[in-house]
């Protein structure tokens, strides 16, 4: 079973860690999902802490939607928000990217797109290391300089 946050089900091609960006952006390039192949449930929902900060429905409707692919055997489980309707459409849109990941694996657009934002996290932390390391530099040869100032006005006196 695959929740909307990971994966619990394996899938092929060490695709299993990319299905945790499913849901966050629009790809068109992606499968189409056939409704007949489609098994659709609604239950209650559970978030930690419901009851707290608006959240008093959540575990009393059954406006969770999981949406189970059946071919695949892929699970796709949604309730950001208290309309039913759009947490199918939501599910639709997260286990079309789940199942587009099965198949294709490194070539999906999701997986491009996670290896795309990996490479600008590396890119950002390497320049923030340098960046830091230039500013020690510079505080190194500042107190060094004052230093040395220190130790010229002291020695003229």
């Amino acid at each position: 079973m695959l929740g909307a946050s990971g994966p619990l089900a394996p899938s092929p091609g060490g695709a299993a860690a990319v299905l945790q960006v499913a849901g966050k952006k629009d790809h068109t390039g992606l499968l189409s999902l056939d409704e007949s192949e489609l098994e659709e449930q609604f239950v209650k929902g559970h978030r930690p802490g419901s009851g707290v900060g608006g959240c008093l429905a959540t575990n009393k409707t059954s406006n969770c939607v999981v949406l189970k692919h059946m071919p695949s055997g892929l699970v796709a489980k949604c309730h950001p928000m208290r309309s039913v309707d759009h947490n199918r459409k939501l599910a639709r849109k997260i286990l079309r990217e789940k199942v587009d990941v099965f198949h294709n694996g490194e070539d999906s657009p999701v997986c491009r797109e996670k290896r795309e934002a990996e490479k600008k996290k590396r890119e950002r932390k390497k320049t923030a290391k340098e960046t830091l390391e230039k500013k020690k530099l510079v505080k190194e040869l500042r107190e060094s300089s004052q230093s040395s100032i220190v130790e010229k006005t002291a020695d003229s006196y």
